[in-house]
């Protein structure tokens, strides 16, 4: 059963790339009792290694990422309103009239644009680009909005986390439920010994997982993230990427990584054994931390395993709890099959 309660904390704390302190204190609390060794990088990066009842045979690492994407302030107009550009991938299309918090001190604010009956032709049906958008967060004036807003200052969209007896819906379940994984396997008797990582700044270019992979120097990792999902009208069979309710997603190949074969094989097989349902990511799309992690040092052999997700980077994103659980059983499985040194006793036909 997923812990809901454990996975909203996790959802609704800020966290934008380059400021994952939040997330990262959080996340700390929750792990420290279980850890054997808890380390935070140059970068903010949590490095933690675990005991288990015995001494692996393969050094394995576990990644997730803590950060999501959001905006970041960089001007404040003189009449008090914040111009603001995006950190990590966002389509600008589902930013108009959200309800976001800015800064430190969390002041509310809505993104505005121009009023509709102002707008002249082409402006009535066009996307408006960020740099015509505002924050307003009903200050009168540029001094006012300075005495609770700086230049750089984070802003994080605000979403109610929800779920039925199907589907979560929240922000940030990009990457917060790889980090929901990696924080329950810390809590579990392990098998083996397990280093994880938290990785820092994602969803900017994969740059602190850059650093973690080099520091811990693993033989084999699992990279626990969420995928795109485009199982919505409109969209072609064949173009849906992968689907929800279908399980968790194995990728062989993105824009970053070719990922080892055998792995692969292994994650499906395993996925039958215990029945978890998962699925091929039908798609040579995007990337994750695996792209540095695999190579890091010597080399890494690496498997992405990924929660499908509609409506990525956007404030609201939807995940199917069947899937949740299929996900954390495979990767529980897959990490004593690799640290158990297992993995090389499987024939790839």
């Amino acid at each position: 059963m997923i812990d809901f309660d454990l996975l909203e904390k996790l959802c609704v704390s800020d966290g934008i790339s380059g400021d994952e302190s939040e997330i990262r204190k959080l996340i700390i609390k929750e792990i420290e009792p279980y850890s054997d060794e808890i380390k935070t990088d140059n970068l903010g990066n949590l490095i933690v290694f675990k005991k288990g009842k015995n001494r692996a045979k393969h050094k394995l690492m576990l990644s997730a990422h803590m950060d999501e994407v959001g905006l970041m302030v960089t001007d404040i107009t003189t009449d008090g309103y914040l111009k603001f550009d995006e950190v990590g991938g966002i389509d600008r299309r589902v930013l108009l009239g959200k309800q976001v918090t800015v800064g430190t001190v969390k002041i509310n604010g809505v993104i505005g644009i121009k009023p509709v009956h102002l707008t002249k032709g082409d402006e009535r049906s066009s996307v408006p680009a960020m740099s015509e958008m505002y924050i307003d967060i009903g200050a009168d004036n540029g001094d006012e909005a300075q005495k609770y807003v700086c230049i750089g200052d984070s802003v994080n969209f605000v979403t109610d986390f929800e779920y039925n007896d199907m589907t979560i819906k929240s922000k940030a379940l990009d990457d917060r439920f790889g980090c929901y994984v990696l924080i329950e396997l810390i809590k579990s008797e392990l098998e083996y010994d397990t280093h994880f990582v938290f990785a820092v700044q994602e969803e900017v270019g994969l740059r602190g997982a850059k650093v973690a992979a080099y520091s811990v120097d693993p033989e084999f990792a699992i990279v626990v993230e969420t995928t795109t999902a485009a199982d919505v009208p409109e969209i072609d069979v064949d173009k849906q990427v992968c689907n929800l309710s279908q399980g968790a997603v194995i990728s062989v190949m993105d824009r970053r990584t070719i990922y080892d074969k055998k792995l692969v094989k292994v994650a499906f097989d395993i996925a039958e054994k215990c029945g978890a349902k998962a699925q091929y990511k039908r798609a040579v799309a995007g990337g994750n931390d695996a792209g540095v992690i695999h190579q890091s040092r010597g080399g890494v052999r690496t498997l992405a395993l990924s929660l499908p997700c509609r409506y990525l980077h956007a404030p609201s994103c939807i995940v199917n709890i069947e899937d949740c659980e299929s996900t954390l059983k495979i990767v529980r499985e897959l990490a004593n099959e690799i640290a158990g040194g297992r993995i090389d006793e499987k024939e790839m036909c």
